[in-house]
């Protein structure tokens, strides 16, 4: 099967037990993966495993400090990427209107210009609706990695 990284981006911890449920269930499903909370580009550069990005937002839509340095560093570096799959899974809170799932937006734009392919359409757990996003992410996640 595929081996898949998933880059976590948390604050109280939500998206880091969804990535530890989703790890779960993908090696259920034979792929190897890799959860990594304080991900490094060095991370990604030096295999061509396919990219998971599960991150909650913060603030006015930015990215988690824990993934923040991993963003930061991909947009100042550019490592390419062509053709890399990956994928977003993104936890916000509908009530901050446009700022909503900001995250999301900001890592898709920067894995974009590192020539990247996104597959699949962006998933927002929205906070208002769900308590457990696990539960919405399963089910994605079992249909992402059947197109990668």
């Amino acid at each position: 099967m595929t081996a898949i990284r998933i880059l976590v981006g948390t604050v109280y911890g939500g998206a880091l037990l969804t990535a530890r449920e989703i790890k779960t269930q993908l090696e259920a499903d034979g792929h190897q993966v890799t959860v990594l909370e304080n991900p490094t580009v060095a991370d990604i550069t030096s295999n061509d495993d396919a990219l998971l990005v599960c991150t909650s937002t913060t603030g006015q839509g930015e990215v988690p400090d824990n993934l923040l340095p991993f963003y930061a560093e991909l947009r100042d570096t550019l490592p390419q990427q062509p053709g890399r799959p990956f994928g977003i899974i993104v936890l916000g809170d509908s009530s901050y209107g446009d700022t909503f799932c900001g995250a999301g937006g900001l890592m898709e734009e920067a894995l974009y210009e590192t020539a990247a392919r996104k597959v699949g359409d962006t998933l927002c757990i929205d906070a208002l609706e769900t308590t457990e996003p696990e539960s919405e992410a399963l089910p994605w996640v079992k249909a992402w990695a059947q197109q990668i």
